[in-house]
């Protein structure tokens, strides 16, 4: 609160006027002056027969953080007329200030001056001064024309002097006539709003991985340059004790810890296939291991005396421009893809196919000792949800012997204990014939709500242990170290890390720092873990955590210095009670600068599926940058979300907009006769996937909302239950057991298209043109409806893009038309929306 405090307080020290006049620049950010030299004339003209000139010696490169760490502030005098001492015949001195436009405008910046100039605004050079006067009323005037978004926009003025006398600067911003009521800010403050180019933008934490040892760890960034087309990704190695650097690796290689050993093991290109490399971190000694083994996938066993390897093989296309289709999946491309699994033999290089057929399977897990390993099998059931049938083997690596031990649909996951004798298994509450359910009678599980068994090999015993823990297990690991498992869980809109003790049967939440942790991992022999984490005022952090005092320790903050330069508003929380009894949950965001006895326009934000809208900074649809805009940003977790409980999440089922929608008005309606300073008239609503759903079947229920947003929105739920490549299978979960035939009501009443008569929202729809989950067909009938109806409404797809936007430009373009489809809606304020879509 204090950073948000300071910021509105330099702000409104700057100067800011309503842009009916010239604004002049009062007030510069200015670097040391530096002396530079004429370079020595060896010859009288260059390669083309050019003679030098002053001028070249204003391409003296000069890093601009010269200027952005600078605590020097010039002041322009009387006649707004800034003058500057040179120290010298020849310097070149940076000058910097910002632009913040409270909305779309477009402005002029004019820019007179005694000496040669290069004027950048946000690192890019717009225009250059290679002239010297005496006078400012001889000196040539720069003209800058501007098309300011509401976002912070840096001007630097890069002078050379050429005299030792003084020099003179003035510069001012003119708005066009037509956005008068555009309101700019000039100032020195470093502090800024957010803008969607922050969320892409910096360096940022992507991976970490732990040595089992303990001792070491691997951390991988990637630093994004503004534009997006120059990144540097960096790979690690860090002792953890110290966080002192041990080498760098190559950012293409996947390199993984060796078992019980600070070894580093990963492929290089061999002469026939592929060698596997051995990096013997403390000596960095690197050693060929195994030379030209075929493999898409390995896994070595803990005591390294076998690889099991993984080969993938297809089933073979029809020959000609005809393709028979072999099941719903096979239009995807992986349909036909199998898994072909081979044991290779570190004693002899002996590579044999331990299994053979069409089935598809895969290596869930390798036990302790090396003697036997867990395999899954998967198979297409498409008579009855979830369309397959998963089943559990132990392989005996050394007999290879192989023992079937579980087969179950809604099973998914399966790993040894440390002692071998017992398996960690996850799935559906409704696994294991419904043995994890807590249900009241009538209602279906959601599958997505993971659960957590332990199976005991001896007895076959099956204990399901998450069956009263409200959280939806996201991963787990039971740790050689201490023999407790550590659940990486969705626990209401944060991610937490519970310790399960399998004795004492007790749930343990650690305290750690972060609101949301992405990773969890746990050393072998040492009591240390490693996680990553991020809340909704900061981006991913890498810390260590130690499991004996239960102290976190902060090893790695890549974006730290990007995130001081940003103004965040604070995230406050807001529950309500339904008109059924249920407690729904939620969050808002207030805009910088908030004034709580002004009007707000709002925007409401809701969950894309049925998982709930987390505490996180990195997202596609970052509720930080709508604050920025000047919204309050309220989003909830209504019924169906995962993390509260299965009776909440399987409200979900079968629903598609009962009790939901209902949720999101009543608790918009709250919110807004809870804060007066929501203004009733002017609420926007946006969501994707489901969300984008949501989005449209609201307008069919409400007349709340004064703009939407659908991207990636499904119209009709049969057309996407039978287009789209998870249509079915998400069908099976959202509709379980429902089908177009079977329950027609559903797939018509609750579809936004079948109602869209009913749609009097301004509505923009936004979708992918090579969408595979939801096909860009659920949009574009909504649109031809709504055209048909003659309502408000555009749609606007974006290339070569699938369920969600990928490409850098892209995601900003994408980003800025959200914002200004609600700025020409919730602000009366079409300027932008035009720029980006003018009539044709």
């Amino acid at each position: 609160m204090k950073k948000l405090t300071l910021f509105v307080v330099c702000m409104c020290s700057s100067l800011s006027l309503f842009a009916q006049t010239a604004i002049p620049v009062l007030k510069f950010k200015a670097s040391p002056t530096i002396s530079v030299s004429k370079p020595i004339l060896l010859d009288s003209t260059d390669v083309n027969k050019k003679a030098f000139e002053d001028k070249k010696m204003l391409q003296t490169i000069v890093s601009t953080d010269e200027v952005r760490k600078s605590q020097t502030i010039v002041n322009a005098a009387g006649d707004s007329v800034l003058t500057l001492n040179n120290g010298g015949k020849y310097t070149v001195q940076l000058l910097a200030f910002n632009i913040d436009a409270d909305r779309y405008c477009e402005a002029k910046l004019d820019i007179s001056a005694t000496d040669m100039l290069e004027v950048y605004v946000n690192g890019k050079r717009e225009k250059d001064k290679d002239t010297t006067e005496d006078s400012l009323k001889k000196a040539k005037k720069l003209t800058i024309d501007l098309k300011l978004e509401p976002r912070r926009y840096e001007v630097i003025i890069k002078r050379l002097a050429t005299s030792d006398k003084s020099s003179e600067l003035k510069a001012a911003i003119l708005p066009d006539k037509k956005d008068s009521l555009a309101q700019i800010v000039l100032s020195t403050d470093p502090k800024r709003r957010i803008f969607i180019n922050d969320i892409l933008d910096g360096n940022r934490l992507q991976g970490v991985s732990l040595s089992s040892t303990g001792q070491y760890y691997i951390v991988n960034t990637k630093m994004t340059y503004p534009g997006g087309k120059n990144t540097v990704s960096t790979q690690e190695v860090r002792e953890l004790k110290t966080n002192k650097l041990v080498t760098r690796l190559s950012s293409d290689l996947n390199p993984r810890w060796m078992t019980g050993k600070n070894h580093l093991l990963y492929s290089r290109k061999g002469k026939t296939d592929r060698n596997l490399v051995v990096l013997d971190i403390p000596s960095l000694k690197e050693t060929v291991w195994v030379e030209n083994i075929p493999f898409d996938a390995y896994y070595v066993t803990p005591d390294e005396q076998s690889i099991l390897i993984s080969r993938r093989e297809e089933i073979p296309e029809d020959k000609g421009d005809l393709k028979r289709v072999l099941s719903p999946s096979d239009r995807s491309g992986a349909f036909r893809g199998r898994n072909v699994l081979y044991i290779y033999s570190l004693a002899d290089h002996t590579m044999q196919q331990i299994l053979f057929g069409r089935s598809n399977i895969y290596i869930a897990d390798i036990r302790c000792d090396s003697q036997k390993a867990l395999l899954m099998r998967s198979e297409r059931d498409l008579t009855k949800r979830p369309f397959s049938i998963q089943t559990l083997y132990e392989l005996d690596l050394k007999t290879l012997q192989l023992d079937s031990l579980l087969t179950d649909a809604f099973m998914n996951r399966a790993k040894y204990s440390p002692d071998g004798k017992e398996l960690l298994l996850t799935g559906g509450a409704a696994a294991f014939n419904k043995l994890g359910e807590n249900l009241p009678v009538g209602q279906i599980s959601n599958d997505y709500d993971t659960q957590a068994y332990i199976y005991n090999l001896q007895t076959k015993h099956i204990e399901p242990i998450t069956k009263n823990f409200n959280p939806t297990i996201e991963d787990a690991e039971w740790s050689v170290y201490d023999n407790k498992i550590y659940f990486k869980a969705e626990d209401k809109d944060c991610q937490h890390v519970y310790q399960y003790n399998p004795k004492t049967k007790a749930y343990a939440l650690l305290d750690l720092p972060e609101d949301v942790i992405s990773s969890f991992q746990v050393s072998d022999t040492q009591p240390v873990a490693i996680f990553r984490g991020e809340k909704a005022t900061n981006a991913y952090r890498l810390y260590s955590y130690d499991l004996n005092t239960k102290k976190s320790t902060l090893l790695e903050d890549p974006f730290a210095n990007q995130l001081d330069e940003l103004a965040l508003s604070p995230v406050s929380p807001w529950n309500f009670t339904s008109q059924d009894g249920s407690t729904i949950e939620g969050r808002y965001v207030l805009p910088p600068n908030f004034d709580p006895t002004k009007k707000y326009p709002m925007i409401v934000y809701y969950y894309g599926g049925t998982s709930p809208t987390a505490r996180v900074f990195e997202s596609s649809y970052p509720l930080q940058c709508y604050a920025a805009q000047g919204y309050v940003v309220y989003t909830l977790n209504p019924s169906g979300t995962t993390g509260y409980g299965q009776e909440f999440a399987a409200r979900h089922v079968n629903a598609w907009g009962k009790r939901t929608a209902d949720e999101i008005i009543e608790g918009t309606r709250k919110f807004v006769n809870e804060h007066s300073f929501v203004d009733s008239t002017k609420i926007g609503c946006v969501g994707a996937s489901y969300g984008g759903f949501m989005t449209q079947y609201l307008q069919t229920q409400t007349q709340l909302f004064s703009a939407a947003v659908s991207h990636a929105g499904i119209s009709a739920i049969s057309s996407y239950w039978g287009e789209g490549y998870w249509g079915v299978g998400y069908s099976g979960v959202a509709s379980a057991d429902s089908y177009p035939w079977n329950n027609p009501e559903l797939y018509v009443k609750q579809s936004p298209l079948f109602q869209a008569d009913k749609i009097n929202t301004p509505l923009l729809l936004l979708h992918g043109t090579v969408d595979t989950n939801v096909p860009i067909g659920e949009s574009i009938q909504m649109y031809n409806a709504l055209k048909v109806l003659g309502k408000k409404v555009e749609f606007i797809t974006v290339k070569d893009e699938n369920h969600g936007i990928g490409g850098y430009e892209r995601r900003i373009d994408w980003n800025k038309s959200i914002y200004a489809w609600f700025a020409k809606w919730l602000k009366d304020q079409p300027q932008w929306w035009e720029a980006l879509y003018p009539e044709r």
